[in-house]
């Protein structure tokens, strides 16, 4: 066969229509990685990784700096190659899919969302419809884009130019435009970190309603009580390994928290909702006397 007629499929597929991504179950399996090694300059920065990611699901990936969750998402998202292992996308392989099929399918935020020129906050959003350019879907792109500024608390900001916002409302127009790519899977990379207290609480209110419209979720998250109070499942990974994974309940342990973050950690029920709530072990002397250098 010559070498013309051996790449004639893939360029066939490479120009055909889009395999669209149709409904699923809640608990249905979106993304699974299975035996996930991925090294950087040589070592393995994450090893013997499973993970499954469910429609209807919020999954967050917790654990302290360096042990590997923006590598993870990045992985997932096909941003870093694997060294080892495989990662399924709707249930084929990753490289199985076009770019724009990939597109159709997840969404990535990640941690910094730069622009070096003076897009409108508009139309940085309205970049998240291009994986739906020419189809029927693009018709709704006005709606879509109307809706994914109110609901990150952005409409006022839609005219301005994006470098000229704060990191944080920088932050809430890079997911407004996730949100309007409609993805079926979402990967946040700490989407609160930049945040003030109630935008936080949007942001993961936010997560939460796409997981009960049926999507599947993925946040890194540093703040534990946000992972226990949005997530169905979490993660927490250490030195690139997967350590727990299971319920909040399960995983956001005191003796847990405390071994992998190497700090004493106590873990106690909100008193009036259950939720989990995590903080740093403090006794009253330290805490004095750190209210005494303050003064």
């Amino acid at each position: 066969m010559s070498p013309l007629a051996s790449t004639r499929p893939r360029m066939l597929r490479r120009f055909s229509a889009p395999r669209m991504p149709v409904p699923v179950p809640a608990g249905h399996t979106r993304i699974e990685v299975a035996g996930l090694r991925v090294e950087r300059a040589g070592r393995a920065v994450l090893d013997q990784i499973d993970l499954r990611v469910r429609a209807g699901e919020v999954h967050a990936l917790v654990g302290p700096n360096g042990a590997g969750k923006s590598t993870l998402l990045a992985a997932i998202s096909g941003d870093l190659p694997a060294a080892a292992g495989a990662i399924e996308v709707d249930g084929l392989p990753q490289a199985a899919w076009t770019p724009v099929e990939l597109a159709m399918r997840r969404a990535v935020l990640t941690q910094r969302n730069t622009l070096s020129f003076p897009f409108t906050v508009d139309e940085v959003v309205r970049m998240g419809r291009a994986p739906w350019a020419g189809r029927p879907e693009q018709e709704h792109d006005d709606s879509i884009v109307a809706d994914a500024l109110q609901r990150c608390d952005i409409v006022q900001f839609a005219a301005r130019p994006y470098p000229a916002l704060s990191g944080g409302e920088q932050a809430r127009a890079a997911l407004a435009r996730v949100l309007a790519q409609q993805a079926t899977t979402l990967l946040l990379d700490e989407p609160t970190a930049a945040l003030d207290l109630r935008h936080q609480e949007l942001v993961m209110r936010i997560a939460r309603d796409r997981a009960r419209a049926g999507d599947a979720v993925v946040v890194v998250l540093h703040d534990l009580a946000l992972a226990g109070a949005y997530a169905d499942r979490v993660t927490l990974l250490a030195d690139g390994r997967v350590r727990a994974a299971g319920p909040p309940d399960a995983v956001l342990t005191a003796p847990l928290l405390s071994e992998v973050y190497r700090h004493d950690v106590e873990a106690v029920p909100h008193p009036r909702t259950g939720l989990p709530l995590i903080v740093p072990r403090r006794d009253r002397q330290e805490s004095t006397h750190v209210a005494k250098e303050k003064q």
